[in-house]
């Protein structure tokens, strides 16, 4: 019974030659074509550069009645904005509204990136069912593998800094909004396009006017996920030069700074949950304004 004990592996030096291989490789690419996607990824770097100035240059009281004023369009509840204020107003009672503004720059153009790139591709699942088949199994890969992994080969291929944490939590983040899209536009009922279709709507006019107003609900569902992502790999992105919250925590765990640790993913915690507060409210006033409008 020995054969039952040992699996039956690739033989060991197919392996490590296949490993060496790939490994050259992918250091070949990165020191011929490194420096032109630095450059391909420089208004990246421009956009998340000018973000964050603009939070930290800013007066911390306009900051926060900016957001004070989001958070009441977006919610209409005033238990939202206290405690919205509540936190903000703690966050730099504590000192840390330089690294939460330089998080919350991050987070905001994380978003926008992912749905650029999201939004477009969850329409065409929504729309062909090869794209779904095809994409599908790639988020399932990009949801289960371990967040460490994408810092790899983004570090080797654009080094140490903001574009690559950027880049990191982009790809960490950005399935929900992809898997969102593409079931709220596939969840609007056929009686409604049925009756676009009878007005002489255009498929463009029906993905506008039809589905992406009746799946913006379930869009916001994945957006909020996406956030939610988002913050979660903020310590992780840390690891490769991402300025913020995360680095007092990474700190805080090299050097045992239990309070430096605990006051910053404090800190974390509470901007997660003002981002979620503010988006699911969203979500249910855009929910009930749907019905309303539609029943």
């Amino acid at each position: 019974m020995e054969w039952i004990e040992t699996f039956p592996a690739m033989g060991s030096d197919t392996l490590r030659e296949l490993k060496k291989a790939i490994d050259g490789g992918f250091r070949s690419f990165t020191r011929e074509y490194g420096e032109f996607w630095e450059r391909v990824f420089d208004p990246l770097r421009d956009f998340l550069v000018a973000a964050e100035d603009l939070l930290l240059a800013t007066p911390w009281p306009i900051v926060i009645l900016v957001v004070l004023g989001v958070a009441w369009l977006a919610t209409r509840n005033w238990r939202i904005v206290a405690g919205t204020a509540l936190t903000l107003l703690l966050i730099g009672w504590f000192g840390m509204w330089e690294d939460t503004m330089r998080t919350v720059s991050m987070i905001l153009v994380a978003t926008l990136v992912a749905l650029a790139i999201g939004l477009p591709i969850g329409i065409l699942m929504s729309r062909h069912d090869a794209v779904q088949r095809f994409v599908a199994p790639v988020l399932d890969v990009m949801q289960t593998m371990p967040s460490f992994v994408y810092l790899i080969p983004v570090v080797m291929l654009l080094g140490i800094g903001k574009v690559p944490g950027l880049i990191a939590v982009v790809i960490y983040a950005i399935p929900p909004v992809i898997r969102f899209t593409n079931l709220g536009i596939r969840l609007v009922a056929a009686d409604m396009l049925e009756a676009a279709d009878a007005f002489g709507s255009s498929a463009l006019q029906k993905l506008w006017k039809v589905q992406l107003p009746v799946a913006l609900p379930t869009i916001m569902g994945g957006i909020n996920q996406t956030i939610m992502l988002a913050l979660s790999m903020v310590v992780i992105a840390s690891m490769i030069g991402v300025q913020g919250l995360g680095q007092p925590v990474l700190k805080a765990i090299s050097n045992q700074y239990f309070t430096l640790g605990v006051f910053n993913g404090m800190a974390i915690v509470g901007i997660a949950i003002v981002f979620d507060r503010i988006s699911q409210a969203y979500g249910k006033r855009l929910q009930r304004h749907l019905e309303v409008s539609h029943g």
